[in-house]
């Protein structure tokens, strides 16, 4: 058995860059790189990209960091954990045989699927009561639901000495969480909340190497251009120090791990996963100097009965229309046009919002010296129960070029389907993780 293993994380949500996780993979010397790529919302749109296309639904960038990470994983004999599969990890996991048969390259690829309960929960006749309202799911036209599930299909995985695991919504610390419990051969709910809390100051990547953190004046960090994401040395006793690769930008110091140990945590006494009930309070931290950190404490509790599953809905549509107005009077005459398409749309639309953006927006000029804005931008955002309605906003603040105050430009009109996002809780029982295996 290892006493220690080295983890980085090479992203940190969908969007997130390629570079960071390449130089991981060349110069990090780690063992196993994690890319967590998911949110709630990022799997409510995979979950309609399958719907339109049954071999879409995984990550849209997983294309594209596979082709580049590929080579790399394989010549330094390094593990890849992934939630690229989002709404659909078998065709994720068939992407990345495909492309490891275009680059030459053997691998064995293991997709993680069972957290998708859609067809349940859309067609149940059980009343599920929403965490955020305690309204009812009938109440809502379900678009998608995952489940959280936790390290057991990831384990199983790395059992089968699969180089490559794509799953789909598994929580974030758990992607972390399942290469120390098959390393260490962890049991204890104590060493298991240790190592939550390592996963969850890993999971947001940049963030706790500055990225997000910064602020020029307060909280400067340096070459933040080039920004490194974070490794983490984790040791058997559930310790571990927190790093990046020399060279890169960003820092790691005992503030960049304190926001991030406070992210998103709203009970640190019990910070709920699906693998244990973690309690962040007894969490400890030791500036070592030279970008490293050392986390010491944490302890657990029995994992919950229940899975969090995370539920989009056909929530609304959004119309929005933005112009800008520059020069004398530039907020008089902005406000003018906002109360124009006000009257406009006042019997129209279901709800209307109207903002007043922004000083630099034409120009590109700072007039911090002017007593009143030099140049504002309007924007006016309604809800709709159809595109077609919404499509009317940015159609009424393009008429405002010639039907509104003088010296509107640079119009931008948009119309999008707006998902909404809320929790339900299903029985663990109910819900069991299933792989699938591939070899090039």
């Amino acid at each position: 058995m290892k006493q220690k293993i080295r983890i980085g994380c090479g992203a940190g949500f969908s969007g997130d860059r390629i570079e960071p996780a390449m130089i991981l993979a060349e110069k990090g010397n780690i063992d196993y790189l994690v890319l967590e790529c998911l949110a709630e919302r990022t799997i409510a749109l995979a979950q309609k990209r399958k719907m339109q296309d049954p071999n879409k639904g995984y990550d849209p960038l997983l294309e594209k960091r596979m082709s580049k990470l590929l080579p790399l994983l394989v010549k330094n004999n390094i593990r890849l954990i992934t939630n690229m599969g989002a709404a659909n990890p078998i065709a994720g996991a068939k992407k990345v045989l495909e492309i490891s048969q275009k680059l030459g390259l053997k691998v064995k690829i293991a997709a993680i699927t069972g957290d998708d309960l859609s067809d349940e929960l859309r067609h149940s006749n059980h009343s599920y009561k929403i965490l955020e309202n305690e309204k009812f799911l009938s109440d809502y036209e379900v678009l998608s639901a995952n489940a959280y599930i936790g390290v057991d299909g990831i384990l199983e995985a790395l059992q089968s000495e699969a180089q490559i695991i794509i799953t789909g919504r598994v929580a974030d610390p758990s992607l972390f969480l399942a290469p120390m419990i098959h390393e260490f051969a962890w049991k204890s709910n104590d060493l298991l909340g240790k190592g939550t809390v390592i996963g969850h100051l890993l999971e947001c990547a940049g963030q706790i190497t500055g990225g997000y953190f910064a602020d020029p004046i307060k909280k400067p960090v340096p070459d933040l251009a080039h920004l490194g994401h974070p490794f983490a040395d984790v040791f058997s006793d559930g310790t571990a120090i927190i790093s990046k690769v020399d060279g890169t930008g960003g820092q790691v110091n005992l503030a960049t791990v304190k926001e991030q140990l406070l992210y998103e945590v709203i009970n640190p006494n019990e910070y709920f996963t699906p693998d244990v009930i973690a309690d962040f309070t007894t969490v400890y931290l030791k500036d070592l100097g030279n970008n490293q950190v050392q986390i010491f404490g944490g302890t657990g509790k029995e994992k919950p009965t229940t899975y969090k599953v995370s539920v989009g809905y056909k929530a609304f549509y959004l119309g929005e229309g933005e112009i800008s107005y520059a020069g004398q009077n530039a907020v008089e005459r902005a406000k003018l046009a906002g109360e124009i398409i006000e009257e406009r749309l006042k019997n129209v639309v279901n709800e209307i919002k109207i903002d007043y953006v922004g000083l630099q927006s034409v120009h590109r000029t700072n007039f911090e010296n002017q007593s009143v804005p030099y140049e504002i931008r309007l924007r006016v955002a309604a809800k709709t129960d159809s595109a077609e309605v919404a499509a009317i906003v940015g159609e009424e603040v393009e008429a405002l070029y010639t039907n509104g105050p003088a010296g509107g430009g640079g119009v931008r009109k948009y119309v999008n389907e707006v998902i909404g996002i809320v929790s339900v809780l299903v029985d663990r029982q109910n819900v069991s993780p299933e792989i699938t295996f591939f070899e090039s």
